[in-house]
């Protein structure tokens, strides 16, 4: 492998390392906006507003060939719109650790979508895997005393697993649309947050702020979370074009670590003994599903 190709694994590997740093976080001041009156869906419009005018300033230049974009572009604004909005959501309202192991679930469905979608095979450690994952899933989700089959037992930690499988399509669709750049990517993800969260306000038929209404500290929390998405989305973008969906899918296990020791200190959250196991597993099985297909 040549310097060259050793500097871009490099710079890929950090880049998904510091997208799961800044995701690990985000949730706290996500939830310093909460506790000031301002909804997930409300704070999520205006953040990453922020994010795409800080973008679209700095790229001013290539605005000329968005009408010229294909319609995978499209695809991926609908789904990691979903994603990111229903992920800030989750965090906001449920268990950090408990919303981020759900989410993590990303790697079994990343399995089997990379092996639909992206012809990528799935050999003995995807069964593994994926056998894993769904243990896991059920020790974490199986509360002493509960009866029948266990399910997430809230709408937060319900929007934490359809975001860990929104998660998951948008690394493929990722992988598959070779053919646009990074900054349509990027710039595609935010705008379909914007765009899901308008659509969510009157049908959750929450109060929409003004501009106005925010005091300075709302407006400095806003622009610090924007900043924290404009390098993550860019960084992680680019780490999931030139590493194997799966391998990014573990390397973002290292958002598990900034939760748990954030909400551990911030929130004061703690897990019982049968989610660490059932947390356990998860990881495990994201480590199997890393090892599951050559390069």
């Amino acid at each position: 492998m040549s310097n060259t190709d050793n500097h871009k694994n490099f710079f890929a590997v950090f880049g998904l390392l510091f997208g799961a740093l800044c995701w690990g976080i985000v949730w706290y001041p996500y939830r310093i906006m909460a506790e000031a009156g301002v909804s997930g869906i409300v704070s999520s419009f205006y953040t990453y507003t922020i994010a795409t005018v800080i973008a679209g300033l700095y790229f001013a230049r290539h605005w000329r060939g968005i009408f010229k974009l294909p319609l995978s572009i499209f695809w991926l604004g609908i789904v990691a719109g979903w994603t990111n909005l229903s992920y800030v959501l989750a965090v906001i309202d449920g268990e950090v650790m408990r919303v981020m192991l759900l989410f993590y679930l990303s790697p079994l469905w990343t399995l089997i979508l990379a092996h639909f979608f992206l012809d990528e095979k799935t050999h003995f450690a995807g069964l593994v895997a994926i056998v894993a994952s769904l243990l896991g899933a059920y020790i974490m989700l199986n509360d002493s005393g509960s009866v029948g089959f266990p399910l997430p037992k809230n709408s937060a930690e319900w929007l934490a697993l359809s975001s860990g499988f929104g998660f998951s399509l948008t690394n493929v669709i990722t992988r598959k649309s070779i053919h646009l750049s990074l900054r349509a990517k990027s710039f595609s993800i935010w705008v379909g947050v914007m765009v899901f969260s308008l659509l969510a306000v009157p049908l959750m038929q929450l109060p929409f702020l003004s501009p106005s209404a925010f005091s300075l500290s709302n407006w400095l929390v806003m622009g610090l979370i924007a900043l924290l998405l404009v390098a993550a989305t860019f960084f992680v973008q680019y780490g999931v074009t030139k590493i194997k969906a799966t391998r990014a899918s573990v390397l973002f296990l290292f958002e598990l670590v900034v939760a748990a020791i954030a909400s551990y200190y911030l929130a004061n959250e703690r897990m019982d003994f049968h989610e660490w196991v059932g947390g356990v597993l998860i990881v495990l099985a994201a480590v199997f599903a890393a090892f599951n297909h050559r390069d």
